[in-house]
């Protein structure tokens, strides 16, 4: 089955809860083949038009893709991260080879008729478990998000993730944060554990935005306080060192690996015990096929894997296949006030219920993207660009 065409669609998203520069495409890959099965990947990238990075990636490289057999996966994967090797194999590179990836494996599981986790090794589970993030959308105050949160346990969940202390403006300045805005963090940390009672899992993402005695005080503060299940990304991701001196100063359990590549950025953190969950995710660091390998090097390490999953529909397709066959699997990411987007470019919903997912069980990925409803959506800079 040789692959004909390969087309990069950048689309406009309505996501409520962040500004426009933070998210405002998703990136689609779509792969045909001369026996007519079609496979769809997905290399979303934000903030700050990520997407159109990723997107001209996928230009650039689909001529020498074009005329392969599509079940070659760890072939074509390793031209791909190959081929940009003298400028640094991963992030960029990786984030394309994760769509073509997802979008050949969508075409072996839809030849076979089975879907990608049978492929995989087969089912671990019936359902994956899942953990809340963008509950919180228009919460402002300690007293709102405590009500957004009972509201989210409500509905199911019994774990959220929030990170309380990005909408008081902070970049990466090694985290300075006013006295008066990290105590703000602290409360509505507080007012979410008394929302939601002793039992819930509050997850807390710092988004690499501390230095190291910035990250050991308010890690320690809130799991002190508030007896936070993680703090995730304490640091920027470049220094392994910098996360040593932070794991031995620091009470909470740390997460880890959103913005870590293939399986050799996760080499230290599990040789080196720097983390008490990773979370790898399926359209940066290299898609299903790299996704699964990191999964498989976690478990002789006894660490969990929750893969970051704050993307598109398909990013949570493709990770949730692979979590079907992973033992050591944690939970799954979604952003609950996105369920509407997500399944805007679906023609069947995705079955969310209960804090889980459960999976349609048909080829492939599962899912059926609309092709209409990408087409509607297409990025009028895209479209003029690309043609």
């Amino acid at each position: 089955m040789k692959i004909t065409a390969i087309t990069p669609y950048v689309v406009n998203t309505d996501l409520p809860g962040l500004p426009k520069e933070m998210t405002d495409q998703y990136c689609f890959v779509r792969i045909d083949t001369d026996e007519g099965i079609s496979g769809w990947g997905e290399c979303t990238s934000w903030p700050n038009r990520g997407s159109f990075m990723t997107g001209f990636g996928v230009l650039q490289i689909r001529d020498y893709i074009i005329g392969q057999d599509a079940a070659n996966t760890e072939k074509i994967w390793r031209e791909i991260f190959d081929r940009w090797s003298y400028l640094g194999g991963r992030g960029l590179p990786t984030a394309v080879a994760s769509a073509i990836d997802i979008a050949l494996w969508d075409i072996k599981g839809r030849a076979l008729g089975r879907p990608i986790y049978d492929l995989l090794g087969g089912k671990f589970r019936d359902e994956v478990r899942l953990y809340a993030n963008g509950w919180f959308t228009g919460s402002t105050t300690p007293e709102e998000y405590g009500r957004d949160a009972a509201r989210t346990v409500a509905e199911g969940h019994d774990a959220m993730k929030l990170d309380p202390f990005l909408g008081n403006g902070i970049i990466w300045n090694g985290g300075n944060l006013s006295h008066e805005a990290e105590q703000k963090g602290y409360d509505i940390v507080a007012a979410v554990r008394e929302g939601v009672g002793p039992d819930v899992e509050i997850l807390i993402d710092a988004h690499g935005m501390y230095d190291v005695p910035n990250a050991v005080r308010i890690a320690n503060t809130l799991h002190e306080e508030s007896n936070i299940a993680w703090f995730e990304e304490p640091l920027p991701p470049e220094s392994y060192k910098a996360l040593a001196q932070v794991r031995q100063q620091v009470s909470a359990p740390i997460c880890v690996g959103e913005r870590l590549y293939t399986r050799w950025d996760f080499v230290p953190v599990l040789e080196d015990g720097l983390a008490d969950f990773i979370m790898p995710d399926v359209v940066w660091t290299g898609g299903i096929s790299e996704l699964k390998k990191i999964a498989t090097m976690a478990e002789a390490y006894y660490i969990p894997i929750s893969p970051h999953n704050a993307m598109g529909p398909l990013q949570i397709a493709a990770g949730a296949n692979v979590m079907m066959t992973v033992p050591n699997f944690y939970r799954l990411e979604h952003c609950t006030s996105w369920i509407p987007n997500y399944n805007h470019f679906l023609k069947e919903p995705f079955d969310f219920h209960d804090g889980k997912l459960k999976l349609s069980g048909n080829p492939g990925l599962g899912v059926d993207i609309d092709q209409d409803k990408i087409d509607a959506a297409i990025n009028e800079e895209w479209a003029a660009i690309a043609g």
